[in-house]
């Protein structure tokens, strides 16, 4: 799994979530998707991360660059 891609972690994540909204499933199969969930969430943190990480050493290396902590505006974090 830590070698999936960012958008196919997240794409799958996403069908489980609207498969787990529908109500469609059983008890088990809900749990079996829940943990799947958990790990796809916890590879897409890792790579977001990775990324951020990645982005502040490239902006380290330029002078005169001033790094500033990413903050999501209210309109963008409600869609």
């Amino acid at each position: 799994m830590a070698k999936d891609k960012f958008e196919d972690a997240l794409g799958r994540l996403e069908d489980i979530v609207r498969k787990m909204e529908a109500g469609d499933m059983s008890l088990e199969e809900s749990l079996k998707a829940f943990e799947e969930g958990i790990k796809l969430a916890r590879v897409c943190s890792r790579k977001l991360d990775e990324a951020e990480r990645r982005v502040e050493m490239l902006l380290k290396q330029e002078e005169g660059l001033v790094i500033k902590s990413f903050q999501v505006e209210e309109n963008e974090s409600e869609s």
